[in-house]
């Protein structure tokens, strides 16, 4: 499982022209269900993504996490985190999980950040044409890769 997480100061998500999700300050979490993950790697990355000090506290320093500043989250699937360049210039996605996989774990994974911290994720929708904007606050932006856990 494969997160980007990029602290915002606003994001938003629009599906048809409707949007189905915003946030002021917090989290844009981009999430890439592989092949190869299971209910392990939905723990340990909701809990790694849950805890992660990346707001400045007030010596300018990121040492806060995002329920001590009281920050929202948006989780958007994207399969395309798990895109193979090794060959050619077209992308594949064979390492990428088909929705009857994907979609409980992308689920559960939406559960437990919910569980750790207290407050409701938004969403955008699995494997709609999804317009996202942010704007990323720093701009920081950090990968978190489940199958990597350096």
């Amino acid at each position: 499982m494969i997160a980007v997480i990029q602290r915002v100061s606003s994001a938003s998500v629009e599906i048809s022209g409707q949007r189905v999700a915003t946030i002021g300050r917090g989290f844009l979490v981009l999430l890439g269900v592989g092949n190869e993950d299971g209910e392990e790697d939905v723990q340990w990355l909701a809990q790694k993504v849950a805890n992660l000090r990346v707001f400045s506290d007030a010596q300018g320093q990121m040492n806060l996490g995002i329920q001590e500043v009281q920050g929202d989250i948006i989780v958007v699937s994207q399969f395309t985190l798990h895109a193979s360049t090794k060959k050619g210039n077209r992308p594949s996605f064979i390492q990428a999980a088909k929705p009857p996989v994907a979609i409980p774990l992308y689920e559960a994974f939406v559960a437990k950040l919910e569980e750790f911290t207290q407050k409701k994720v938004q969403t955008g929708e699995f494997g709609a044409d999804m317009q996202v904007a942010l704007v990323n606050d720093g701009p920081v932006t950090i990968i978190i890769d489940s199958k990597n856990k350096q």
